[in-house]
């Protein structure tokens, strides 16, 4: 799933590349994935150019003169290829969109999860989840007051919680789990459980964690903004191998097909009894 370091990355991609730029012809490869409240993409899109573009939470919002918007949530396996018309078009893409700067845009999707949203400005408060979502946790207004009062709605185990959008957007599994393991709290020890100290350190490294890594993002991308780079992660999916921070093997748990990897040694707690 990509969460905010990759979308941060694409974003600011998008926004120097993609901005300007006007749709030439669209086409949906797989519909099941758009959902259009302005009739047919093929056409209503052509001649309309990408004014601006904006991530919140887990959502890219492609901004488009005529007051559309593109709204793509990519959910587990979707992501945005910008791309030479002439490369290969692989069989998970389900919309291609021709610019008129000689690139493609292309939302590709393993699983046709995602949701791909064409709507007109005024109806994007008819777009699912998007106004559901926390504040971002790039949102340097996000404060510590803020963070616990959001929490005080969650009785649950701490993980579950951040990956939920509900109290802050922008975190899903993997990161969950390198925001826990820089916090060093256990994923799943309750929420009121956990001491103001600890708290404090969660809300801090979780913008912290975000922060450090899209630069790392962004560096093995490069122009390839729908690879998954994470290669540099601390614990996440690194099951047996020894931890960055103290050597000891990491503890993986797999259940409802979502992987949760941590450090017992740093982050001590009991798997039934939190």
């Amino acid at each position: 799933m990509p969460e905010a370091p990759e979308l941060e990355v694409v974003k600011d991609f998008l926004a120097e590349n993609l901005v300007g730029a006007s749709v030439e012809a669209a086409a949906a490869l797989r519909p099941s994935v758009l959902r259009s409240l302005c009739g047919d993409i093929a056409a209503d899109m052509p001649g309309r150019e990408f004014r601006s573009v904006e991530r919140r939470g887990k959502f890219m919002l492609l901004s488009m003169s005529g007051g559309r918007l593109l709204s793509i949530n990519p959910m587990l396996t979707g992501a945005l290829q910008y791309c030479a018309p002439k490369r290969r078009v692989y069989k998970r893409t389900c919309i291609r969109l021709t610019l008129s700067n000689g690139r493609e845009l292309r939302y590709i999707d393993d699983k046709q999860m995602g949701m791909v949203y064409y709507a007109a400005e005024e109806h994007v408060e008819q777009i699912p989840r998007l106004h559901e979502q926390g504040p971002d946790v790039l949102d340097a207004a996000f404060t510590f007051e803020d963070f616990t009062r959001r929490l005080k709605r969650f009785h649950g185990e701490i993980k579950g919680i951040l990956t939920r959008g509900q109290v802050v957007s922008g975190i899903g599994n993997a990161w969950s789990d390198e925001i826990l393991f820089a916090a060093q709290i256990y994923p799943f020890r309750r929420r009121k459980a956990l001491s103001e100290d600890e708290l404090r350190r969660l809300h801090r490294q979780s913008r912290q964690v975000v922060l450090d890594a899209i630069p790392l993002v962004r560096e093995r991308i490069g122009e390839d903004i729908h690879l998954k780079a994470r290669d540099f992660l601390q614990v996440h999916n690194r099951g047996g191998k020894p931890c960055p921070r103290c050597a000891n093997p990491i503890s993986q748990i797999t259940a409802n097909k979502r992987i949760t990897s941590y450090c017992r040694r740093c982050q001590p707690g009991l798997l039934l009894k939190n």
